[in-house]
């Protein structure tokens, strides 16, 4: 089929010409479905500053353990950074690496970094706020394992320690 009919059949009818007139539904909600994917993306990575502390989410779970460092550089830079080589999968080959930096805000105690992985994927790092202002040049962050964010995360809710 041409275009050529399409693009001069407002020009033939003009009455079709009307019907481009939107509602405000049509336009508004093709923006809140970008708006929510936006969302999603910022609560696989997310970020959160309060009077105690710092704290970084990252969704690792494509990486395994020995994969992933983390680092500080200067006194307020954390680099997060995992690499893999080609892997096969169901599609064919697949490398990844990404290297993700957080600036910590100058109240946080840098030389109290840590970074935890849980069984799920996700590493949290985090940084308490600071008494005085220390200075260091770089320092290498060990990761700690531990179980999934999502049951963590019911404890603190619930108020209770409950056993797995």
């Amino acid at each position: 089929m041409s275009l050529i009919p399409m693009l001069f059949d407002d020009f033939v009818c003009p009455a079709r010409r009307n019907n481009w007139a939107f509602q405000p539904e049509e336009v508004i909600q093709p923006l809140r479905n970008v708006l929510n994917q936006l969302a999603h993306l910022e609560k696989d990575n997310s970020i959160s500053v309060d009077k105690d502390k710092f704290q970084a989410n990252v969704d690792v779970q494509q990486f395994k353990p020995e994969e992933i460092t983390v680092r500080l550089e200067g006194d307020n830079t954390v680099i997060v950074e995992g690499k893999h080589e080609e892997q096969k999968d169901e599609h064919g080959f697949i490398s990844r690496h990404f290297v993700r930096r957080y600036i910590l805000p100058e109240d946080c105690d840098a030389q109290k970094v840590q970074s935890k992985l849980s069984s799920d994927g996700v590493l949290s790092i985090s940084a308490p706020k600071k008494p005085d202002g220390k200075q260091i040049e770089s320092k290498q962050i060990p990761i700690t394992l531990t179980g999934p964010v999502g049951k963590v995360e019911q404890k603190q809710q619930d108020g209770n320690e409950k056993k797995a």
